[in-house]
Parts: structure tokens; C-alpha cells; sequence
């Protein structure tokens, strides 16, 4: 983690605050590049609305426009497709721009993730048996967290690269993991 480029802009993060605007980069992640036509087709929002947003993701550096495609029918496409920032060492206020950034992806995440629950019955039987989601819990020390986090990464960086269309093998699809790791709040360090 320690060589992403993190976000700590206030701007930048507020940016990031809108549920719609989560979907629009999730969308150009998976896709590579769309119009705001086609946002609105695969988000359910107006053309309008996904213009707008996309303008407000290129204002503050989260996409721009892509070759082809003439106004409306122009497509967007992600400068970067790492979204990474923390509150450490932040203001007051851009901590709570921060934790606003952070609502609205968890909100995003869940929602995908409740979906995917409600849906993944009618799944073909080779995507139903890995699926679903796993809460674990082991007494740790920070290192010990650390790393873990570390190897866990590592693991899916085998992949990485397959976020290009002529990178990605036939038979595959979008797989999202979410890796959440935290201290129990509330809980003490074992003496």
C-alpha cells in the first residue's frame, strides 16, 4: 500500500461522497470506456444526471474523455483505476470529507453485494460455489495484521493487468473481492 498514490485532497474526496459517482467508476472499470448514454442504460439514471457526474469525476482527475464519439456520445474512461486514500493525518474537515467518500463506497459495496445475493440462485453452477462472503476472526498483532493484508494483496496481484479488454481470458467475468480488515472497536490490547 505504501506505493499508491493517495488521495488527500478535500476536493477531491467530496468528489468521491456520490453514490452515482461509485457506479460510474465502477462501471468504466469493468467496461474500459463508455458514453453517458450508456452509463444511464446500465446504471438506471438519466443521461443527464451521468453527464454531470462524469463531469464532476473530470474535474477533479478521476476520468476523462476517451477517444471517439462526438458530445453526449463521447466516451469517459478512468485516468487512474485505483481509487486510494486515508484519513491519517487529515484536518477535521477533510476527515469528514474522507469519511463521507467512504460511506458512500460502502454503500455501493453493499448494495452490490446484497444484489449479487438476491441473484446468485439463477448464476450458471461454475460461478455459484465461490461466491458469498466470510467474516473471520483471530487475535493479531498489528504486524501481524499487516501483513496478512500484504500477503491476501499479493495474491490478487497474480491477476492484475486483466482490467484491459485484450488482457482478460475467455470464459471470465468481473469478480469483485472485498477486503475489509479491521480492529474490533471497543476491544483492548491482550496484556
Amino acid at each position: 500500500m505504501a506505493d499508491r498514490k493517495m488521495i488527500s485532497d478535500p476536493k477531491r474526496l467530496k468528489a468521491l461522497s456520490h453514490p452515482l459517482r461509485w457506479k460510474l467508476i465502477d462501471l468504466l472499470t469493468i467496461n474500459g470506456s463508455a458514453t453517458a448514454t450508456q452509463c444511464a442504460e446500465a446504471v438506471g439514471e438519466s443521461v443527464a444526471s451521468c453527464s454531470y457526474h462524469l463531469n464532476m469525476l473530470a474535474k477533479y482527475g478521476f476520468v476523462q474523455q476517451a477517444e471517439g464519439g462526438q458530445g453526449r456520445e463521447k466516451p469517459w474512461r478512468l485516468i487512474d483505476r485505483e481509487q486510494s486514500y486515508t484519513h491519517d493525518g487529515l484536518s477535521e474537515e477533510d476527515t469528514l470529507a474522507a469519511e463521507a467518500a467512504t460511506e458512500a463506497l460502502l454503500e455501493h459495496e453493499f448494495q452490490r453485494m446484497r444484489d449479487y445475493l438476491r441473484t446468485h440462485d439463477r448464476e450458471p453452477d461454475a460461478w455459484r460455489g465461490f461466491g458469498g462472503f466470510t467474516g473471520m476472526t483471530q487475535h493479531l498483532t498489528a504486524a501481524e495484521a499487516s501483513q496478512l493484508r500484504e500477503d491476501i494483496e499479493a495474491l490478487f496481484q497474480r491477476y492484475s493487468g486483466r482490467n484491459e479488454l485484450e488482457n482478460r481470458p475467455s470464459g471470465s467475468r468481473p469478480v469483485r473481492f472485498q477486503l475489509m480488515s479491521y480492529a474490533i472497536p471497543g476491544t483492548a490490547e491482550t496484556p
